[in-house]
């Protein structure tokens, strides 16, 4: 008889129209009791679900309130580690979605207006970062002739029309090796300020560290397409030393404005992503049309054995739009009070696909129909 699944596996390989919670928090009554009970204050009554009561910091109900320890857990299914090629399954990431099929094609390219001085100082800096990330990617993107029908794919490429697939992974590594610091700042940040005030962070560290991986994650896949070489390589190095240091600066003095621009920055991914989905379905891309899923995205994703490697940028422009939704809803709320409405629950694909992002008054109205989801659940484990 094979070894039972683990509950974070169960959980990942649930569609998230099901998953309302990461199984590991959902699951376990007395956890999920505790956590209903959590309360959120505000001298702002139609936004009481939303600040987050600074002086309660233990809980009169007793432990669970953080959510389960990993000894409360069943026992985990059989991690294997396979030395000779370095492939490691399991679930050893954190929590990520898992998307069924309808989701994963439900995203739309969305874009929010700016609304205020620092939302145009965002949606500006990202303009000029992607005007230098095209450059420096030798990313293009010219609309095809009038009589590209009569032009052959080489010809198409010659003339600057369309990117082959090498051109397509230096810009996607380029692109994946720096998304992936706005996240790990924010939550080191975040996790300082924590450290400084000596008081919970109402949620936002999880999330943000969570993001931070996945956009690694989508890095180490598509290394197993290419090996960059060491110009490549040492292009990114700088890079990620400007941006890391600049963002960490710029983080320090707004948040807010660097979650909008993070949020700008992932509407351009998924119009990208959504680019050379396109490019693939068309034939552009004849290299990729039939190429098997590599099985770091099988294992990441729960793909099936069958999956292509047009699922698995499906898969990532989802991520992508998921980080779009995210860093937007965070973007208007107060930072400095305000719960992270993301930390016990996510929208399904239906949202955060075709919704750009919440507005403070949608994230305490998530937070309250939030805390129906647990009631529900804690009474469901009573009966």
């Amino acid at each position: 008889m094979p070894a039972p699944l683990s509950s974070v596996a169960i959980g990942r390989m649930l569609p998230t129209t099901i998953r309302t919670v990461p199984i590991h928090r959902a699951l376990l009554h007395p956890c999920v009791a505790c956590a209903s009970k959590r309360t959120f204050t505000s001298s702002v009554s139609c936004l009481n679900q939303l600040k987050a009561n600074s002086t309660e910091e233990k809980s009169s109900l007793g432990p669970g309130t953080e959510g389960p320890h990993i000894k409360d857990l069943p026992p985990k299914a059989p991690v294997t580690l396979n030395v000779a090629d370095h492939n490691i399954k399991g679930d050893w990431v954190l929590f990520h979605p898992v998307y069924t099929r309808d989701e994963l094609r439900s995203v739309e390219v969305l874009h929010r207006e700016a609304k205020t001085f620092s939302d145009k100082i965002a949606y500006n800096f990202v303009r000029l970062l992607r005007w230098g990330f095209d450059i420096a990617s030798g990313y293009k993107h010219k609309p095809l002739p009038p009589n590209a029908n009569q032009m052959t794919l080489e010809d198409l490429r010659r003339e600057g029309y369309l990117m082959d697939e090498s051109q397509w992974l230096r810009r996607i590594l380029f692109l994946e090796s720096i998304a992936a610091v706005p996240g790990m700042v924010a939550a080191a940040l975040r996790h300082l300020r924590s450290l400084r005030l000596m008081r919970r962070d109402c949620g936002w560290i999880h999330t943000l560290l969570e993001e931070a991986e996945n956009e690694r994650m989508h890095l180490m896949t598509f290394m197993t397409l290419k090996n960059p070489s060491p110009l490549f390589r040492a292009m990114v190095i700088a890079a990620q030393g400007v941006f890391y240091n600049a963002f960490f600066l710029c983080y320090m003095i707004s948040p807010r404005t660097c979650h909008r621009f993070v949020g700008h920055l992932e509407e351009e991914a998924v119009i990208t992503y959504t680019r050379c989905i396109n490019e693939i379905e068309a034939g552009h891309l004849p290299v990729w049309t039939n190429l098997p899923a590599p099985e770091i995205a099988k294992d990441y994703w729960r793909l099936g054995p069958d999956a292509k490697f047009l699922d698995v940028i499906y898969a990532v422009r989802s991520d992508e739009s998921t980080h779009r939704f995210v860093n937007h809803s965070l973007a208007s709320l107060n930072y400095k009070e305000d719960v992270n409405p993301f930390a016990l629950r996510e929208p399904d694909m239906t949202t955060k696909g075709k919704v750009v992002g919440f507005e403070r008054e949608d994230s305490a109205k998530f937070i309250q129909d939030t805390h129906k989801v647990l009631d529900e659940a804690a009474r469901d484990g009573k009966a």
